[in-house]
């Protein structure tokens, strides 16, 4: 089971992979963002030589919101991988469109081939115009993380034992072996949400629990429920949230940059999307999940990524990825305007101040 860290460990960096046309914001504003192979592979070499541990390759199969093309998520995390020694990637699969025997057999030779580099995130559903397209059946909220919990218990179960048997409503085995297994430990798993089905599954199953943008304050509350569950189950897990950085050497100048995003998007797009996913965060019984709250302003990045507030400078970014941190945050998703040359200025600038923050409060709590 992973392992909270949050309090003592540094917290780690992962980006959205562009493999998806149109970057990560909605908007006509110009952008040095490109989805294909080679301009991923060179963004991939950036941002390991600039101290990110994980890169998420995005799944679509239907256009839509800006994006018009798509690339296949496992097939191009391999790519990824090949062009790069320490980063690890995490593909992006959708039960449903996905079976678990296939997901798992996929992975296990790509952790064979790449020295266990190969992660997971478990997608469970938010575009139900894309189920329609391809002929699956859109199940209600709380079904589709029931859905996604089989699915994830049952990768887990062809993964680490012969002979597997599995009897869900979803996904049954009868004496079913995989081998090679995995060779390098088990591949991570992340899962994203905000709902109480989501936190409630992340509680029993996931290693990852993905969030939305959010406050220190929000998020904070998500991770108190999370782990009272994830204690009260014996099981552990850690936290990632999203956020859109703009880092620039004066906040007037990241505050522009993000209100010239905004002034650009195109209404139509964010329109229709925010009908898409608030559709989908409204339908948990409770109405807490992801977007059922978002403005305009916030849905112009897909994750709500606006909201985490990571704009100004490097200090004042730096800071506000340490109070994260402080609320139980072990990892932060980031998604950029221009991602090549500000992955690389992130790295430069924001990361070290990050580790420099965490050696002064570390040194404070041994001096205590």
């Amino acid at each position: 089971m992973a392992i909270g860290t949050s309090g003592s460990e540094p917290i780690r960096f992962a980006y959205w992979v562009p493999n998806v046309s149109g970057g990560l914001v909605i908007s006509r504003i110009p952008q040095r963002t490109n989805w294909d192979a080679e301009y991923n592979r060179r963004l991939a070499q950036i941002a390991e030589a600039a101290g990110f541990d994980y890169a998420l390759t995005q799944i679509r199969f239907t256009a839509g919101y800006g994006a018009e093309y798509q690339h296949e998520s496992v097939a191009f995390s391999h790519a990824l991988l090949a062009a790069t020694s320490r980063l690890k990637v995490i593909a992006a699969l959708l039960p449903g469109p996905w079976h678990p025997t296939l997901a798992a057999k996929q992975v296990a030779t790509i952790a064979e081939l790449t020295g266990g580099r190969i992660a997971v995130n478990i997608v469970s559903g938010w575009f139900s115009g894309e189920f329609r397209a391809i002929g699956e059946p859109w199940l209600d909220h709380d079904e589709r993380y029931r859905r996604s919990e089989e699915f994830i218990r049952s990768l887990r179960g062809i993964w680490t034992q012969d002979a597997f048997s599995f009897r869900g409503d979803f996904y049954r085995y009868t004496d079913y072996t995989l081998k090679p297994k995995p060779t390098s430990g088990l591949p991570e798993i992340f899962q994203g949400g905000s709902s109480r089905a989501a936190r409630d599954m992340a509680a029993r199953v996931s290693d990852w629990y993905f969030t939305n943008g959010g406050t220190p304050e929000t998020i904070g509350a998500q991770v108190a429920d999370l782990q009272a569950k994830a204690r009260a189950n014996g099981h552990a897990v850690k936290v990632g949230v999203n956020a859109f950085v703009i880092a620039r050497d004066t906040e007037e100048e990241a505050r522009a940059v993000l209100q010239e995003i905004i002034d650009q998007a195109d209404p139509e797009a964010v329109r229709a999307f925010g009908h898409e996913v608030r559709n989908a965060g409204r339908a948990s019984p409770e109405g807490e999940g992801n977007w059922a709250k978002s403005s305009f302003e916030d849905l112009v990045q897909y994750n709500d990524g606006f909201k985490t507030n990571l704009v100004g400078t490097p200090d004042q970014i730096a800071e506000r990825i340490v109070a994260l941190k402080d609320v139980g945050v072990d990892l932060a998703l980031l998604a950029f305007l221009h991602f090549q040359e500000e992955v690389e200025y992130f790295g430069a600038q924001v990361i070290p101040r990050v580790r420099a923050l965490e050696a002064a409060r570390a040194g404070r709590a041994e001096a205590a």
